[in-house]
């Protein structure tokens, strides 16, 4: 029995891909490294060390500890400056509409999400109150495609991890619910994992599964 939806938050609730890009482009430029769309895709629900070493990958040199976590929080920080531009204008279609319906139906809905930044992007775009408990990378150490976060969430949910489904558009949020003995659901890029449960066009659909 479905007793709590599972939301990532960057693809799912709300886009700000483009803003990633951006802060990332700026910080490849910096350094002189070659950045694209392909990089880009590769760093999708992971976290931000480990997006730096991917794009660092391309580097002409080997960076210091000292100086990843100064690019790191330098990304950060022009990301942070992109995020205000954000309104509720910015939330995906539907999910207004299925959170409210999950709502009605009595069943919890959180956040999974690997940010840090996941509860200033909720409060910029008017949805911090529609969720029962908030996971993010705040809460862990380890990143999908690891499990933690969303066991983290059900523990905040007080819900069985046997009971949630998740809600994910990249692979490795999709195998972190796998890992986590959840049922997933893919949209846009996770539809390809060999993981998920369920396979949507719009987010809309996982109506359908109540």
């Amino acid at each position: 029995m479905i007793e709590a939806f599972i939301f990532d938050l960057d693809g799912v609730i709300v886009s700000t891909d483009r803003l990633h890009y951006e802060a990332w482009k700026t910080i490849a430029d910096q350094e002189h490294i070659e950045f694209n769309e392909s990089i880009n895709n590769r760093l999708r629900g992971v976290s931000r060390m480990e997006s730096l070493d991917i794009i660092l990958e391309k580097g002409h040199k080997q960076y210091t500890l000292e100086e990843k976590d100064h690019l790191a929080t330098l990304k950060n920080t022009i990301y942070r400056s992109l995020l205000k531009n954000l309104s509720p204008n910015d939330v995906l279609p539907g999910v207004i509409e299925v959170l409210h319906h999950l709502k009605e139906k009595g069943i919890k809905v959180a956040i999974g999400s690997s940010s840090k930044n996941a509860p200033t992007i909720l409060a910029y775009i008017g949805l911090t109150g529609m969720f029962d408990a908030i996971a993010d990378g705040n809460d862990i150490t380890r990143s999908k495609p690891f499990p933690d976060v969303f066991l983290k969430a059900a523990e905040k949910l007080n819900v069985s991890s046997s009971c949630c489904l998740v809600v994910e558009d990249a692979e490795a949020g999709i195998e972190a619910a796998k890992r986590a003995g959840m049922k997933s659901i893919a949209l846009s890029d996770a539809r390809k994992s060999i993981y998920a449960d369920y396979r949507f066009d719009d987010i809309r659909e996982l109506l359908s599964l109540l």
